[in-house]
C-alpha cells in the first residue's frame, strides 16, 4: 500500500516539506491512545536471534536509521516504534545553522534516489542535547558530529570536541562526519594528517567514557585513500567505519542528464549507490578486521543481506526507508530469520 498509494501521493510535494509533514503524522499516531502499540504490532519483529552485539553495544536488531533523517533528535521514540534497532541523529554542529538555500532536496524517482545539498542544517548541539534528555525509548542512539560552515578547517577540531563534550553522556556512540559533500572544504579533512589529528583528540577525550567512535567515509575514495583510512582507523584506535556517505557521482542513472544537471550539486543516495558502498565495505574488510556499519542503496532484504555478506556488522537505511516505507524494516528483519 505504501509504494502503490501513499508514496505516489507524498512524492507530489516538496521533499523537505513532506518530510516534516509525515513525521508530524507519525508523532500524532504514536501519541494517540493505542497508537504506539499499533505501530509496534505492524512493524516490530521481536526475536532473540536478531540481537546483535557490535562494538561493545547490544542492538535488538541490526537495522538502523542513518544520520540526516532526524537531525535534531526529535523523533527517536516514534522511529523506535517502527522497529529500528538503532537511530543515528545529526549531523549536529556546535552552533545552529540554516544550511544551504532551498530547494536542496530532490527526488530522482526513476532511480529510487535522492540528491541533497542540505548543508548540515540543524538547531545546534545544545538543542539536540535537550531533545535527547526527553527520549524514552531504550534503543541505542548515535551522535553524528560535524563542523559549522563558518568554521575554518584549521579550527575544525574544536567543533568536533565541542559536540562530543555536550553529547558524551547522551548518546551511545559517536560518528565523525568529514565526508559530506555539502559543506565546502569538509572532505579535505579526510586527508591523513587532519583526520588523524581529529580522531586522536577525540579518543583522548573518550578515555573516561570509552564509547565507540566511528568514522563515516565517502564512497568516492580511491583504493589508495581507503588504505589510508584503514591505517588511520587502526592508529587512532576508534571503533570502526560507517561506509558510506552520499556520492558525487552521477553515473549509470536512468533519470535524464538534463534533469540531473538541472537538479545541480549535492550528494546522491539511494539505489545507484548500492554497488559502490558494498564494494567499499568489502574492500575494507578484505584489508582489515575493522568493524563496519553498511549504508547505501538498501531498498530490499536482498540489498541488506549483500551488505552483511560483504562484512558489515550493522546496516542503516535512509533513501530506502523513504522509497519503500517503514515496512522495509520488518521485511529485512524477517528475512534475516529465514
Amino acid at each position: 500500500m505504501y509504494k502503490t498509494v501513499i508514496f505516489p501521493i507524498l512524492s507530489r510535494f516538496d521533499p523537505e516539506k513532506i518530510h516534516y509533514f509525515t513525521m508530524g503524522c507519525l508523532r500524532f499516531i504514536y501519541r494517540f491512545p493505542g497508537g504506539k502499540a499499533l505501530l509496534k504490532a505492524l512493524f516490530h519483529v521481536n526475536d532473540p536471534r536478531l540481537v546483535t552485539s557490535f562494538a561493545g553495544l547490544t542492538f535488538k536488531n541490526p537495522v538502523g536509521l542513518a544520520a540526516g533523517f532526524d537531525k535534531n533528535g526529535k523523533w527517536i521514540d516514534e522511529l523506535a516504534a517502527l522497529g529500528f534497532g538503532f537511530v543515528e541523529v545529526g549531523t549536529v554542529t556546535p552552533k545552529p545553522q540554516d544550511g544551504n538555500p532551498r530547494p536542496r532536496l530532490f527526488r530522482l524517482k526513476k532511480d529510487s534516489a535522492l540528491i541533497n545539498r542540505m548543508g548540515f542544517n540543524n538547531e545546534g548541539v545544545e538543542q539536540l542535547a535537550e531533545n535527547l534528555r526527553k527520549r524514552k525509548s531504550d534503543i541505542p542512539v548515535g551522535g553524528n558530529l560535524g563542523k559549522n560552515k563558518i568554521t575554518d578547517n584549521a579550527l575544525a577540531l574544536n567543533d568536533y570536541l565541542v559536540t562530543f563534550r555536550v553529547l558524551r553522556h547522551l548518546v551511545d556512540y559517536f560518528v565523525v562526519n568529514v565526508s559530506s559533500p555539502n559543506t565546502p572544504g569538509l572532505r579535505d579533512l579526510q586527508e591523513k594528517g587532519p583526520l588523524l589529528e581529529i580522531l586522536m583528540a577525540l579518543q583522548k577525550e573518550n578515555q573516561e567514557i570509552k564509547k565507540p567512535v566511528f568514522l563515516k567515509i565517502a564512497p568516492d575514495l580511491t583504493d589508495s585513500q581507503l588504505d589510508d583510512i584503514v591505517e588511520i582507523v587502526t592508529l587512532s584506535g576508534i571503533a570502526g567505519i560507517i561506509a558510506t556517505n552520499t556520492t558525487l557521482s552521477r553515473e549509470h542513472l536512468d533519470t535524464s542528464r538534463e534533469t540531473v544537471e538541472k537538479t545541480g550539486a549535492g550528494g546522491l543516495s539511494g539505489r545507484p549507490l548500492r554497488e559502490r558502498s558494498t564494494e567499499v565495505i568489502r574492500y575494507i574488510r578484505s584489508r582489515s578486521n575493522i568493524p563496519v556499519i553498511g549504508v547505501g542503496g538498501i531498498h530490499s532484504p536482498a540489498d541488506a543481506r549483500e551488505k552483511l555478506d560483504a562484512g558489515a556488522g550493522l546496516i542503516q537505511l535512509y533513501s530506502g526507508f523513504i522509497y519503500e516505507g517503514p515496512g522495509l524494516i520488518r521485511q529485512i528483519n524477517k528475512s534475516l530469520l529465514s
